[in-house]
């Protein structure tokens, strides 16, 4: 992925991602395509890198939960659902925010982000679905550039107002001053868009339940969804609403539109019950080959381990523990799985381990999850948390056999081949490295998450080969919203003496694809963790 250069036009973009915080698809009834206007303020390309950047700023504070096995889940389910859009063709990544708050965002470029606690709080995968979908027809329907338009004369101000929040946060011990930062710049517009925005939410939600209904989804899911946010405000009385209701304002008119719009689709197409799938000839009419949907057939809402084992719910609890705090969770489950009989299920056994491993108790961890394995064999995700656990509880020799068991059954599964690396390199020898970067090599060209960068270069690095090392740290921070340092590191790099002509000619091509963004920082005194132009001791040197 190639850094973009932050034009003015780019520059300006931003506006648009700072409304996208404050909003969340298209039916067969057509909705206005805003695009010629609209599309003519900023270009893809253009909206692509300004996500991208977002996405980058946003894990150098820690605010990404990146996770592959998560990952993957994630952008599965909406590449299922934007291949079901109206503008399938269109980029999308998904992504899910380390944060407890209800909300999910849309922004430039068709980054969609769902936070960890919205997650958590649906109750299936038709729910989550809708949530997504619904931020789909966002960007579907050009919500973020008609924001900017409505508001172009605010725009200098609000360009530098959110690319500067994000960074401005930083020096905050509070866990959750990024977000309280990335939400106030998109204060100062609110008021001026209140109106223009519940009319995006209403077409956001007509084009959401068309994408729910061509994928497969129940479509009263979105509704259900909005009526159960309403049940936990009124739940709560007195206390503040949940973000997503602020952030989409929810009345009781537009709970019965999105019902009413559901039972017409369903009456219409006499949909199959929630739970079936789409035939391969049904997924070839709705959407065609292209780069951004990953083999669609597999994709989806039955897809489940063995013996129905619920993959949603179980990434569901994997987002509640990875976001959380794993002492605390332990406790959570501990309780509620002796108090509760309701709660007694597989997926919550999953989360009680997963808050065990990582709180450093892997043999409690492994036994919750080898009577679950028994129950449910060949779960790729439960096989590879008792990997983990037996892992963390030192017993390494079993933690390799089954990473090397699950790595034969999916040798290009991501989350498969960085645990395996990493216990391959972690105590391994040389030859273990060689292995570990060998797994992980294949992976690279397809990601942008620093954990596999940094992975293959500790293995590489073990294995003897230093250069790719090299490349790799500095991809790893890259990736992670210090350009500055990458850039730094791959100078270093080029110094060297030993270098072959391959990597020699591999690191000045990157440098030069990095030079026009750190100068474009640096110009604009943009503030990043490791930009020396504007810090100041808050963000500390984080090279290397």
């Amino acid at each position: 992925m190639s850094p973009g250069r932050l034009t003015p036009r780019f520059l300006a973009a931003a506006l648009a991602a700072s409304l996208a915080f404050a909003a969340g698809a298209q039916d067969n009834v057509r909705l206005p395509d805003l695009g010629s206007s609209a599309n003519a303020l900023i270009s893809p390309q253009e909206a692509r890198d300004y996500g991208a950047s977002m996405l980058r700023q946003m894990r150098a504070l820690g605010m990404v939960v990146d996770d592959p096995l998560l990952d993957d889940y994630i952008n599965d389910l909406g590449f299922h659902l934007a291949a079901a859009s109206a503008k399938p063709r269109d980029h999308f990544q998904f992504f899910v925010v380390k944060d407890n708050q209800i909300n999910a965002f849309a922004a430039p470029g068709g980054y969609i982000a769902v936070n960890s606690g919205l997650i958590a709080i649906t109750r299936d995968e038709d729910e989550l679905a809708g949530v997504i979908a619904h931020e789909i027809g966002h960007i579907t329907q050009s919500h973020l550039q008609r924001a900017f338009e409505a508001s172009k004369k605010d725009a200098p101000l609000m360009a530098l107002v959110l690319l500067g929040a994000i960074a401005a946060g930083a020096g905050n011990k509070s866990g959750d001053a990024p977000m309280a930062v990335l939400a106030g710049g998109q204060g100062l517009l609110a008021q001026k868009q209140i109106n223009f925005t519940r009319k995006d939410e209403i077409e956001a939600d007509r084009a959401g339940i068309q994408t729910l209904a061509n994928a497969g989804f129940n479509p009263d899911a979105m509704a259900d969804f909005f009526q159960h946010m309403e049940d936990v405000l009124s739940a709560g009385a007195g206390g503040q609403a949940p973000s997503f209701l602020q952030d989409h304002p929810v009345t009781s008119d537009r709970i019965a539109d999105a019902k009413a719009r559901a039972g017409a689709l369903i009456a219409a197409q006499k949909l199959r019950p929630s739970g079936s799938t789409l035939s391969k000839s049904q997924w070839e009419q709705i959407t065609a080959p292209t780069p951004f949907v990953r083999a669609p057939i597999a994709l989806g809402k039955a897809a489940a381990d063995p013996n129905g084992l619920s993959t949603y719910a179980l990434m569901r609890e994997r987002a509640r523990v990875l976001a959380g705090d794993a002492v605390r969770l332990t406790s959570y489950y501990r309780t509620n799985l002796k108090n509760q009989p309701a709660f007694d299920t597989p997926a919550n056994h999953y989360g009680y381990a997963l808050a065990l491993t990582r709180s450093g108790n892997g043999a409690g961890a492994i036994a919750q999850l080898e009577p679950l394995l028994t129950a449910h064999r060949g779960s790729l995700i439960v096989t590879l948390a008792l990997a983990d656990a037996k892992r963390q509880a030192g017993q390494r020799d079993a933690a390799l056999a089954l990473y090397h068991e699950l790595s034969l059954r999916s040798p290009r599964n991501k989350a498969v081949a960085l645990a395996y690396a990493n216990a391959l390199t972690e105590h391994g020898d040389k030859t273990q490295a060689t292995t570990a970067a060998d797994l992980i090599r294949p992976l690279l060209d397809a990601s942008d998450q620093p954990e596999l960068y940094e992975a293959y270069a500790r293995a590489s690095e073990k294995a003897g080969d230093s250069e790719r090392a090299g490349e790799a740290f500095a991809d790893a921070s890259y990736y992670a919203g210090r350009p500055f340092d990458a850039m730094e590191q791959l100078q270093r790099l080029l110094k060297r003496d030993d270098l072959s002509y391959y990597a020699r000619a591999r690191i000045q091509a990157r440098i030069a694809e990095l030079t026009p963004l750190v100068l474009e920082l640096r110009k604009r005194k943009i503030a990043t963790p490791d930009n020396p132009s504007t810090r100041t001791g808050q963000f500390g040197n984080r090279a290397g």
